[in-house]
C-alpha cells in the first residue's frame, strides 16, 4: 500500500532555520503526517539525534567525519540509519522526497541543494549563499527536472507571493525591506568598535549568529539583493532596497501603473517556513497576528551606503556577472570567520570583500562558466584565500 505522508528531508536540522522547520513539522503532525527521509546538522549530533528519533528518520547526517561514531551511539537501537561527510550529505540529498529544507549556512549547501534540484521535488531554499555563488546553474537544473524552488528568506517568501498572480511584465520594480541592524544609527567611529557579541544581538529577529551579523553589516541584504536577481530574472536596476526598522513589511512590488503591492507579517520565520511547506495552499496558522493601531507607524529610510557599502557592492557584483557572485559570497563568508576570530574590525569585512573582489576581477576576471560546479568551488576557494592574504598583509586591522 502506497504511503499517504508528504516525504521531506531537513538539510541543516539544528540550526535557527532549521530548528523553527522542526517545530512547523510536529505542529502539523510529525511523523504522523509525513514521511522524514533525512536529517541533516554541522557538529549537534545530540540535538540532531533527538530530532531524528522524534520524527522517525529514515537517516541522519552530520558534515563532519568525526561525529559519525558518537551520532551512532545516540541513535543506537533504533532504526535511523547514521552516517557522516561530504558524500553522504550528497547521498542524502540525492534521496526522493518531495519536499526539501535547505537551511545549511554559507556556501557548504550548495551541493545538498543542487542534488535536490536533480532529482526533483520542492526544494524550500533558505540557504541564500547557493544562489549567490551559483544561481544560474541552481535555476537551469530546477527548470530541467521540473523541480520547484520556493524561497524562504521572508523578503523572497513575500516577493514569491506578491508575484504568484501577477503577470511579470507588469512588474516596475522590486523592493526588499531591512531592518537596518543593530547599528542602523552609530557612526564610523563607534562601527569600527563593534565586536561580535554586540553584532549577533538584532533588533527585531531571532536568528542566527551569521546570518545576525550578515544583517548588521547589511551583506545580508546584498545577498538578497542578488538571491532577488537569480530567482525572479529581473533587470538589477529595478531590485531596489529600503530600511524599515520594525520589519513588518516584508517586501513591496511595484508595477508600471504607479500602484504598489506590500506584504506585510510579524517577525517569525515560521511564517515563511509554513507558506514553503505548504504551497500552493494556505493552511491555518499559530502565527501572531498583525495589529496595526498597537504596531501605531511604520518607518522607511534610505540605506546608508557610506557606512554600510554592503548593498553597493553586490550591485557592482551583478554587474560584473558571470563567476563574480561565487567570489563576492566567499570572500564575504572568509571576512566574517576573520570578524568572529578576532582577526578583523567590522569595517573590515566590508573592505576586505571590496578588495579582494578587485583584485580577482583585475586578475582573473570573472567570465568563466556559471554552470559550472568545479569553476564555481574554485572561484569560492580562492576568494577565501585572497581574503586570508588581505588580513595577513593588513596586520594593524581588527
Amino acid at each position: 500500500m502506497t504511503d499517504p505522508r508528504r516525504s521531506l528531508s531537513i538539510f541543516g536540522s539544528t540550526g535557527s532555520v532549521g530548528a523553527q522547520t522542526i517545530r512547523v513539522v510536529e505542529e502539523q503532525g510529525g511523523a504522523e503526517s509525513f514521511d522524514v527521509v533525512a536529517l541533516t546538522c554541522d557538529r549537534n549530533v545530540e540535538l540532531l539525534a533527538e530530532q531524528a528519533r522524534s520524527l522517525n528518520a529514515k537517516i541522519a547526517v552530520a558534515a563532519r567525519d568525526e561525529c559519525l561514531e558518537e551520532l551512532r551511539a545516540r541513535l543506537d537501537g533504533f532504526p535511523t540509519e547514521a552516517a557522516a561527510g561530504g558524500e553522504a550529505l550528497a547521498e542524502a540529498a540525492a534521496r526522493p522526497a518531495d519536499w526539501t529544507m535547505s537551511a545549511i549556512v554559507g556556501f557548504a549547501g550548495l551541493l545538498p541543494g543542487l542534488r535536490c534540484l536533480e532529482r526533483g521535488g520542492t526544494l524550500a531554499l533558505a540557504n541564500k549563499e547557493s544562489l549567490v555563488a551559483a544561481g544560474r546553474l541552481l535555476t537551469s537544473t530546477a527548470r530541467k527536472t521540473g523541480a520547484m524552488i520556493v524561497p524562504v528568506d521572508s523578503e523572497h517568501s513575500a516577493l514569491f507571493q506578491l508575484l504568484s498572480q501577477e503577470r511579470r511584465d507588469a512588474v516596475e520594480t522590486l523592493t526588499l525591506t531591512a531592518s537596518g541592524g543593530p547599528f542602523r544609527k552609530c557612526t564610523m567611529e563607534q562601527l569600527s568598535r563593534v565586536t561580535p557579541e554586540e553584532a549577533v544581538k538584532h533588533p527585531t529577529w531571532n536568528m542566527g549568529t551569521r546570518i545576525s551579523i550578515d544583517s548588521a553589516t547589511m551583506f545580508n541584504k546584498a545577498l538578497e539583493l542578488i538571491e532577488a536577481r537569480e530567482l525572479f530574472g529581473v533587470d538589477p536596476e529595478s531590485i531596489l532596497v529600503v530600511v524599515h526598522p520594525q520589519s513588518i513589511v516584508h517586501a513591496l512590488v511595484g508595477f508600471h501603473d504607479g500602484q504598489v503591492l506590500a506584504h506585510m507579517s510579524s517577525t517569525d520565520m515560521r511564517g515563511a517556513i509554513e507558506y514553503s511547506l505548504n504551497w500552493p495552499a494556505r493552511l491555518p496558522s499559530k502565527l501572531k497576528r498583525l495589529d496595526l493601531a498597537e504596531l501605531s507607524r511604520l518607518e522607511f529610510e534610505a540605506p546608508d551606503e557610506e557606512r554600510f557599502p554592503a548593498t553597493r557592492l553586490a550591485r557592482e557584483v551583478l554587474a560584473l556577472g558571470g563567476l563574480a557572485g561565487s567570489a563576492f559570497n566567499g570572500a564575504k563568508e572568509a571576512a566574517l570567520d576573520a570578524f568572529l576570530e578576532g582577526v578583523a574590525g567590522f569595517l573590515d569585512i566590508s573592505r576586505a570583500v571590496e578588495s579582494v573582489v578587485n583584485r580577482m576581477e583585475s586578475t582573473n576576471g570573472f567570465a568563466g562558466d556559471p554552470f559550472d560546479l568545479a569553476q564555481i568551488v574554485d572561484v569560492d576557494r580562492v576568494a577565501r584565500v585572497r581574503v586570508n592574504e588581505y588580513f595577513s598583509a593588513n596586520p594593524e586591522r581588527g
